[in-house]
C-alpha cells in the first residue's frame, strides 16, 4: 500500500478541488474520492447561522470522511489501486479551528485524533488556493442553494487559515510533498494548456517515487 499513488487535492471553498480531482482521475485512471458536501443535512443551516450549528456540522463530515477513507483503504489502496481524493481529512481541523468554541474544539479534537490514527497518509497534496474575488466568482458560478449565503468575510479568513495550515503541515511532514498552485493564473478547467503543465509536474514525481522527498514548489 506504501508504494500506492494516493493523492489529495486539497484548498478552500470554490478554488476547484473537486474538477482538477476528476481531471487527474480520468488522465492517470485513479479511483475519484469525492467529499459528502451537499448531503450534509446541517451545511445550509451552518452557512446561516455557523455558531449554532458549526458542531453538528463538523461532526458529520469529519464520520463521512473517517468512513471514505476507511473504506478507500480496504477496497483500493490494500489492492494496490491508486486513489486521488478531493479532499484531505487534515482539512477538518482547518474548519474546526475557525469553527468551534474552545470546548467544543477540544472535544472534536480527541475524536478526530482516535479516528485518524490509522489513516492512510497521502504521497502528494496538491494545494490549490486564489484570491476572494476567484472564490467567490466559482462559488457563484456551479451555482450550490446550499453556499448562497456564505459570508465572504467567513471565506477569506478560511483561505487565510489553510495557508496557515498547510505551513504546518508542510513543517511536520516533510517526507510528503506539497505543490501550491495559484488558482488566479491557472484555469485548468478552460485552459487544456493549463491542465497539461499540472500533469507534467505530477509525472515528475510519480517517476521519482514514493521516497523522495522533494521541495514545495510553486507554479
Amino acid at each position: 500500500m506504501m508504494n500506492t499513488p494516493f493523492i489529495t487535492v486539497e484548498g478552500p471553498i470554490g478554488v476547484g478541488k473537486t474538477s482538477l480531482s476528476k481531471a487527474i482521475a480520468d488522465h492517470y485512471q485513479f479511483h475519484l474520492l469525492k467529499e459528502i458536501v451537499e448531503e450534509n443535512p446541517f451545511l445550509g443551516k451552518f452557512y446561516t447561522n455557523i455558531e449554532e450549528w458549526s458542531f453538528q456540522t463538523e461532526m458529520f463530515f469529519l464520520c463521512n470522511r473517517y468512513k471514505q477513507l476507511e473504506d478507500i483503504t480496504k477496497n483500493y489502496l490494500q489492492r494496490n489501486k491508486p486513489v486521488v481524493a478531493d479532499y484531505h481529512i487534515y482539512k477538518n481541523l482547518i474548519f474546526a479551528k475557525r469553527t468551534l468554541k474552545k470546548e467544543q474544539y477540544d472535544k472534536y479534537v480527541k475524536i478526530y485524533e482516535i479516528l485518524t490514527a490509522d489513516m492512510p497518509t497521502p504521497r502528494l497534496i496538491i494545494y490549490l488556493h486564489a484570491s476572494l474575488s476567484t472564490l467567490l466568482t466559482r462559488i457563484a458560478a456551479r451555482g450550490r442553494e446550499i453556499e448562497r449565503n456564505i459570508d465572504p468575510d467567513y471565506l477569506l479568513q478560511l483561505s487565510e487559515d489553510y495557508e496557515i495550515a498547510m505551513a504546518e503541515w508542510e513543517k511536520n511532514n516533510p517526507s510528503v510533498p506539497v505543490i501550491r498552485l495559484n488558482g488566479d493564473s491557472l484555469d485548468f478547467v478552460n485552459n487544456k494548456q493549463d491542465l497539461i503543465t499540472i500533469f507534467k509536474q505530477l509525472d515528475q514525481h510519480f517517476q521519482k517515487g514514493a521516497s523522495s522527498n522533494e521541495t514545495t514548489r510553486q507554479i
